[in-house]
């Protein structure tokens, strides 16, 4: 199998002089955003040689903690699906997501 195309999704966090995020953008030209302004960012990087998960979670001063709160809920949410469509261990996913229930419910989240 041979690469036929390279997408590139670029981060800028622009930092304070402590080196804490005051702004973050993000760009996926291929994906239609273009210098987008986002208030948290997290990433996740299988190292397949360490059998290892590398991670970077950035957020910026005046994030809000009810965002934050959300961030994490939505993105506990998104891995459930994810994890279903990687894995089709459906009953581990339906597990996740009553989790997934049990966070939002605790946080206050559902209206």
């Amino acid at each position: 199998m041979s690469v036929k195309h390279n997408s590139e999704i670029k981060f800028n966090v622009g930092l304070d002089e402590n080196k804490v995020p005051e702004e973050i953008s993000w760009t996926a030209k291929d994906g239609g955003i273009e210098n987008e302004t986002s208030k948290s960012i997290m990433i996740s990087v299988w190292d397949h040689k360490k059998k290892d998960t590398l991670r970077m979670d950035l957020w910026t001063k005046d994030m809000p903690v009810d965002e934050m709160k959300q961030f994490y809920h939505q993105t506990l949410v998104s891995m459930a699906d994810t994890f279903e469509r990687a894995t089709d261990d459906q009953k581990m996913s339906a597990t996740m997501r009553d989790f997934c229930e049990y966070f939002a419910e605790k946080l206050e989240l559902k209206k």
